[in-house]
């Protein structure tokens, strides 16, 4: 066995930075997961923080679906409110420059260049 063989290379600032980084990303990612998990978990992190995750009961799910039933219900009365502010979609007001009446002709754009 050679003396090369099982030392670490020489790495910059920046490259040991970064493969902290990468590690701390990789924890941080795990932990969301479990975090948002529907099941019973708990967090301690060295005795400073606790944290305790419980999924929902029936009856803080039925409050939390009526939330979202109402919400997709506003969505909606909004879009109707501006469909209709639009008017019906298709009809161009036109202006008029004779005396007649006539309506005048909208340009080409091949014509303007």
């Amino acid at each position: 066995m050679s003396e090369s063989e099982g030392q670490l290379q020489d790495y910059s600032v920046d490259q040991a930075a970064g493969a902290i980084v990468l590690v701390l990303g990789a924890i941080a990612g795990l932990l969301q997961v479990i975090w948002l998990s529907k099941c019973h978990c708990k967090v301690n992190l060295c005795y400073i923080f606790r944290c305790e995750r419980r999924p929902p009961t029936e009856e803080e799910m039925k409050t939390l679906k009526a939330k979202v039933n109402q919400e997709k219900d506003k969505k909606q009365l909004k879009k109707q409110d501006d469909k209709e502010k639009k008017g019906p979609e298709g009809l161009k007001p036109t202006t008029s420059t004779a005396a007649d009446g006539a309506a005048e002709p909208e340009p080409e754009i091949d014509n303007l260049v």
